[in-house]
């Protein structure tokens, strides 16, 4: 009567996700960003193509993609071991003894064989094998869901350093233009050799932190080009100021987006695989029916060789019990047992990671957007403070070293105002990620 448990179907895991999502963070539940595909929050045809490229030339997603075959031909495996086997045997003799003429025999037809499935064990290997196939695709799905967000993000990378680069080209074309004017000053006698060094020397800081920018261009389409599949080269860039993203930003209900995260299904699957696998595990305890049978023909009927040879049917049936080896089953179920409570806790925490990242990237995402509305504010009133400044120094009111110091903050508010605006961008990306967007 135990034996009834083996048949026991999975029952999906329920989990309390009540403060899951921080309240204090106000998102909108109606609604989600989640439930868009990837075409509807990447708008730029430029990056479209560029994640179209990936989705067919990455290596990690064809290895994904290979990896669920494999799972499925496993499952065709599993499935075929509920079926009989056919075979088709022919074997043949040749003997003489003590020089006596050759007797030769043969036989010659099917042979059929059928493991009937009594306790459970082949059924719950099909099972395990089909909870396999699932995890293998939610895989899949969470390494494409990652290159479609990774593929993104270098290009909006590549938008920020272009930003960057105009700003501090332009710096240096202050920078150049007051060098002259100290110069000029210089030679009029009312500047010193100190101000025009100090100068050319804020002009090469722009332009050493222009190289750099140029740099950190070249290795981030170096890094995209291989993600994608191509050899190293440039790529399109886009604008950072056409970027747009949906109006509306919201988490979504949280226990409905989270089950979409392919991470979160694969946790489940995987726990799935190892509740069936514990139930085959246990029904190794159980006896094991086999039937068997064979037709055909053969000259040797057991009393002597005749030929012709005349049709031969054959049934039997074995029925194994273990007896001696119940520590081998014990152990491989206790080992069983402990991999599916190690499934359910491994599940239990990638939903929390996945609230966890929704929490992060809603506080990222609204961190950003004050920041540029401040540092937006920050940087008119610095062009302000340059504007008079230099009017000052221009009628003598004021020395350089104040319009050095008022140009400099004004190129760290420039290139901060930039850098949150990609981690605004940054964030909304992660955001649809963590709710698993673009998975439906």
């Amino acid at each position: 009567m135990c034996s009834c448990g083996l048949y026991k179907n999975y029952e999906p895991q329920q989990i309390d996700t009540k403060g899951l999502i921080r309240e204090d963070l106000n998102a909108d539940t109606t609604s989600s960003i989640g439930s868009l595909k990837w075409e509807e929050l990447f708008t730029d045809a430029k990056l479209q193509s560029l994640i179209n490229e990936g989705l067919e030339h990455n290596s990690d997603l064809a290895i994904a993609k290979l990896n669920i075959d494999e799972a499925m031909a496993s499952l065709g495996s599993a499935k075929g071991a509920l079926m009989p086997t056919v075979d088709v045997a022919a074997s043949g003799n040749l003997s003489s003894y003590d020089g006596s003429k050759t007797t030769k025999t043969y036989s010659v037809g099917p042979e059929v064989s059928w493991q009937v499935d009594i306790f459970g064990k082949l059924t719950n290997a099909k099972k395990a094998a089909a909870a396999t196939v699932e995890e293998k695709q939610a895989y899949a799905q969470a390494v494409r869901t990652q290159l479609i967000a990774t593929i993104a993000e270098y290009y909006y990378t590549l938008e920020s350093l272009d930003a960057k680069v105009k700003v501090t080209q332009k710096t240096i074309e202050s920078w150049t233009e007051y060098v002259g004017t100290q110069k000029a000053l210089m030679n009029a006698g009312q500047a010193t050799r100190s101000d025009v060094s100090q100068a050319e020397a804020s002009k090469l800081s722009a332009e050493t932190t222009l190289e750099q920018l140029n740099q950190q261009i070249s290795q981030t389409e170096n890094s995209l080009c291989a993600l994608i599949g191509r050899t190293s080269g440039t790529v399109a860039h886009g604008n950072l100021d056409d970027v747009k993203m949906p109006d509306r930003l919201s988490s979504g209900v949280p226990v409905d987006m989270l089950n979409n995260r392919p991470d979160v299904r694969q946790a489940e699957a995987s726990l799935k695989s190892a509740f069936y696998n514990t139930n085959k595990a246990r029904s190794a305890f159980y006896p094991s029916l086999t039937l068997s049978g064979s037709a055909g023909w053969t000259n040797s009927g057991g009393v002597g060789v005749s030929n012709p040879g005349a049709l031969l049917l054959q049934a039997a049936g074995s029925l194994i019990q273990p007896i001696l080896n119940n520590g081998q089953n014990r152990a491989n179920l206790e080992i069983a047992k402990a991999q599916q409570e190690e499934a359910k806790i491994k599940f239990r925490q990638t939903v929390l990671d996945a609230g966890n990242e929704v929490n992060n990237a809603l506080k990222n995402y609204q961190t950003s957007t004050n920041m540029i509305r401040l540092e937006s504010q920050q940087i008119e009133k610095l062009k302000q403070t340059l504007d008079d400044t230099e009017v000052q120094m221009k009628y003598g009111s004021t020395n350089y070293l104040q319009v050095i110091v008022a140009r400099q903050s004004l190129l760290s508010a420039q290139l901060n105002v930039l850098s949150d605006r990609y981690n605004e961008i940054d964030s909304y990306i992660t955001l649809y990620q963590a709710l698993g967007g673009g998975v439906k």
